[in-house]
């Protein structure tokens, strides 16, 4: 227990250093469309606040986070969530926190964070990370991480974790929004509902549209 709470104090004063401002700058949500009747909108960039005398310990408390989640599914992982669904408290404050497990040779598919840069600490086990940079250069950095190493992947870039070691893995990873999002890119793609055109994709991914068929009838698991 006194690794786990370690590992969210650790997180939560390195986001806070590097962070002049904690609070989210940018939208919470994938989009806001406008409207006029107010009886069917939705808050946006947040939650409603409680009246502050109301407030209680609780609403800054999450418990649990040292149980290790079952990773018995396709891609060997599980990511539990810490942000503001769970922390009523963390609303505005723009950070939040996630425990991925890893099976032997599990993996956290490639993936980005729309909204927040991650920073991620192994507690147990050697993951193979990385990230790539945006267009033109597509510059692949990655780094073998043991147990107490640190990685940070910026806001936005394609990023994944593999655990290549023959036990378990734990990592732990702080993230600079409540709200950072999550598109898996192979499930954004080939898994999208409805489904995008075959034959673009074909040509896009330079593969024979059948190849993009069967890749699109595949059921994606999202670990996120």
């Amino acid at each position: 227990m006194k690794g786990v709470q370690f590992l969210v104090a650790f997180v939560v004063l390195a986001l806070a250093s590097s962070l002049a401002s904690a609070s989210d700058p940018s939208p919470l949500q994938d989009f806001c469309v406008a409207i006029e009747d107010y009886k069917n909108a939705v808050f946006v960039n947040g939650k409603f606040c409680k009246d502050p005398k109301l407030a209680t310990p609780n609403d800054f408390f999450y418990s649990g986070l040292n149980i290790p989640r079952n990773t018995s599914n396709p891609v060997g992982s599980t990511v539990t969530p810490v942000n503001v669904d769970q922390i009523p408290g963390l609303n505005t404050l723009g950070v939040s926190l996630v425990r991925i497990d890893y099976a032997p040779y599990g993996q956290n598919a490639p993936h980005t964070h729309p909204r927040a840069s991650e920073i991620l600490f192994v507690q147990e086990g050697t993951l193979y990370v990385g990230f790539v940079t945006s267009n033109p250069d597509n510059k692949l950095f990655t780094k073998v991480l043991n147990k107490g190493d640190v990685f940070v992947f910026p806001i936005g870039l394609i990023h994944f974790q593999f655990n290549i070691g023959k036990y378990d893995a734990v990592a732990f990873a702080g993230l600079s929004s409540q709200n950072p999002g999550v598109i898996t890119i192979a499930n954004a793609v080939f898994g999208s509902d409805p489904a995008i055109n075959p034959d673009f994709l074909a040509r896009a991914f330079q593969l024979d549209v059948d190849v993009v068929k069967s890749l699109q009838e595949k059921f994606w698991w999202d670990s996120n």
